[in-house]
C-alpha cells in the first residue's frame, strides 16, 4: 500500500532505514517512537517521525542503550542531558582502556617467542588475576602448602 502525502508506511519507513518492521514496533512499544494511527489502526510516520528514528540510530551508533535514549528524547533537544552524556563518556573511557589493554597483551602474545604460560609479561598477568580480592599473596595453585 502507497502512503499518501508526507506520511509513511511502517513498511516504507523500515524500508528507508533498513530495519526489520519489528525493530519500529519494539522502539514503540518502550515509548521511543509515537506514530499517528490512521483508519484500520494503522501507523503514519511523519518526517518528524524520520529525524527521530535517524538520531536513535545516532545515538545507538554512539552506545545508548534504548532507555537512555528514551531519556535523552524527553526533550525537544537530546542536548539538554549533560549527565546522561557525561556518564555516558565516563563509560566509553573505561572500555576504550580496556580494549587498549587487550590490544597490548594480544599484540604482545604475537611477539613473544615464549609460550604463554612462560612469558613474564603473561605471568604478571595469570598471577594478579590469581591474587585475592582483599590484595593479599599470590597463592601458587601448583605448589604445595604448608
Amino acid at each position: 500500500m502507497k502512503s499518501t502525502g508526507e506520511e509513511l508506511t511502517i513498511g516504507e519507513l523500515a524500508a528507508r532505514f533498513g530495519l526489520a518492521t519489528h525493530v519500529l514496533r519494539h522502539w514503540e512499544t518502550v515509548g521511543l517512537l509515537h506514530p499517528r494511527r490512521a483508519a484500520g489502526d494503522r501507523r503514519r510516520y511523519t518526517p518528524a517521525d524520520l529525524v527521530r528514528i535517524a538520531v536513535i540510530l545516532i545515538s545507538k551508533d554512539a552506545g545508548f542503550t534504548l532507555p537512555q535514549i528514551r531519556e535523552l528524547l524527553t526533550t525537544d533537544n537530546p542536548m539538554d542531558h549533560p549527565h546522561l552524556r557525561r556518564r555516558h563518556v565516563a563509560a566509553l573511557e573505561q572500555r576504550i582502556e580496556r580494549a587498549r589493554a587487550a590490544k597490548e597483551l594480544i599484540e604482545h602474545a604475537l611477539s613473544c617467542p615464549l609460550p604463554f604460560d612462560e612469558c613474564p609479561h603473561a605471568r604478571e598477568r595469570i598471577e594478579a588475576r590469581m591474587r585475592p580480592s582483599g590484595g593479599g599473596p599470590v597463592v601458587n595453585p601448583l605448589e604445595p602448602i604448608g
